[in-house]
């Protein structure tokens, strides 16, 4: 089978990670194979905040608790060592779009280079905020950015099981 459409086939969400932090190396593979996603009319709208700093990876945690409404609960994250979080200008009529097309390219690349991810929501909820809107603030990020979405990424604590596909989701038109 073609290799893409195997590591298709064969990735899977990870919800256990390693404390080992991948290198930069490969987290730079995994980002830029998400910028070269699509996009409507070619505008490249989407940008990827790499959270390894563990101060503030464990900020977005909390915050994203406090959107669940579950302060001090287990972390959302899973204990992955790296987050990319994922926004797009709020102006973009196909920023979610978009947005989630450079996610599932993260996710994508980050199997094919032996890590495990996994898309976590309420991105927009935290960075809707005064303190999201600090963080912007304080990495030197201008504009008005829609959080989309946040892919937690390291080395997985475990394999996740194979799940079969549910039947009657195709339709042909011929």
């Amino acid at each position: 089978m073609n290799e893409v459409l195997s590591a298709i086939r064969s990735r899977r969400s990870v919800r256990a990670y390693t404390d080992e932090m991948p290198s930069r190396e490969l987290i730079d593979q995994v980002i830029e194979s998400g910028i070269w996603a699509a996009s409507g009319k070619n505008l490249q709208g989407p940008i990827v905040v790499a959270v390894t700093n563990r101060e503030l990876r464990d900020r977005l945690s909390r915050m994203n608790l406090e959107v669940l409404g579950t302060p001090g609960g287990k972390d959302p994250f899973f204990g992955a060592p790296v987050v990319l979080v994922v926004l797009a200008p709020r102006e973009q009529a196909n920023r979610l779009y978009d947005g989630s097309l450079v996610m599932g390219n993260l996710m994508l690349a980050a199997h094919s280079l032996g890590l495990g991810s996994c898309w976590v929501h309420r991105a927009r909820q935290e960075f809707d905020t005064e303190e999201g809107e600090a963080i912007l603030a304080e990495l030197g990020i201008e504009g008005d950015y829609e959080g989309i979405g946040h892919c937690v990424l390291g080395y997985p604590a475990e394999e996740p099981a194979d799940r079969p596909r549910r039947e009657g989701r195709v339709f042909y038109a011929e």
